[in-house]
């Protein structure tokens, strides 16, 4: 019983002494939330119901309570703090939040779906980052101000890009293209699409571009007036400077997932949608190519 007695008090020592570090009087200041406490796991949690825009899912409306809740939880680690998070956003609010995480020093880990016939459509982006408490507490206040921002400019979600509208026939020069990435471009119907394929295996198997491991870009519209979009499989170290290089140039980024399991080394997806000039488009796809090392691939493209 003693021994018992010893070790709970070493226990409760050790989590005074986390969340002492943690500060979360700071938290509740700089997120202007009031969290919650878990003192088993040394975790503190600040939450967000989104109660502001009415969801409807399969024709009920769905209270907060059953899945529309934002958060951010803080745990000690070795350079101070570390948070992980689940945000709840809306269709026009996905790739300004999410420039908002990147600019402020937060990792976006995925980015999806959670339901099905939901009006508006509800999308959910994990975060993660360590530093400070100061630090990552700022970014996510950040994050859920700009939230509020976008929505106080128009209350109902936005249900288009506000983009104008493409020509019905594409026609796409490819040789532009070809040139900027270095390979020719698969061409159909006035549409140009390249695929890049990256080795890997799965249960000991190799796969590669044709099983599905492939960064492709597909190019529709006109040389001036063009959409693109594609999906790059990358690595986990690849993610964040891949999606850095895209939200820069202004790039929306849709989805964030795995495609497999059990593959070496370990490939996520993200898909993304652009528009503007081919040529810019192009632009920024490449300069995503070249933080992941997938530039310079002269295979031929299609998938």
């Amino acid at each position: 019983m003693k021994k018992l007695f010893i070790l709970a008090a070493i226990f409760a020592a050790a989590s005074a002494s986390s969340l002492a570090a943690l500060d979360t009087a700071k938290i509740d200041e700089i997120t202007g939330l009031k969290g919650k406490l878990n003192e088993r796991e040394g975790v503190y949690k600040v939450t967000l119901p989104r109660d502001d825009v009415k969801v409807v899912v399969d024709g009920w409306t769905m209270p907060p309570f059953m899945g529309l809740g934002t958060w951010a939880a803080f745990t000690e680690s070795k350079v101070g703090a570390m948070v992980m998070g689940d945000t709840v956003l809306f269709e026009d609010e996905v790739n300004p939040v999410m420039s908002v995480a990147l600019d402020n020093g937060l990792s976006v880990t995925a980015l999806h779906n959670h339901f099905f016939f939901d009006h508006p459509k509800v999308f959910f982006m994990h975060i993660e980052g360590e530093g400070s408490v100061d630090k990552l507490a700022s970014a996510v206040r950040k994050m859920y101000d700009k939230i509020k921002e976008i929505r106080a400019a128009n209350p109902q979600p936005n249900d288009s890009f506000g983009a104008k509208a493409l020509p019905e026939k594409s026609t796409i020069s490819a040789e532009p293209l070809n040139a900027i990435f270095g390979m020719s471009g698969e061409v159909s119907n006035g549409m140009v699409k390249f695929t890049i394929g990256r080795p890997a295996k799965m249960h000991g198997v190799n796969i590669d571009k044709d099983m599905g491991v492939n960064t492709w870009a597909a190019f529709a519209g006109s040389d001036d007036n063009a959409v693109v979009d594609g999906d790059f499989a990358i690595t986990e170290d690849e993610l964040q400077p891949a999606l850095k290089a895209l939200r820069v140039a202004k790039i929306n980024i849709v989805a964030i997932h795995s495609h497999m399991t059990h593959e070496n080394p370990r490939i996520l997806f993200f898909h993304y949608w652009g528009r503007g000039t081919a040529k810019e488009l192009a632009q920024a796809v490449k300069g995503a190519l070249l933080v992941t090392g997938l530039s310079g691939v002269t295979t031929p493209a299609g998938n």
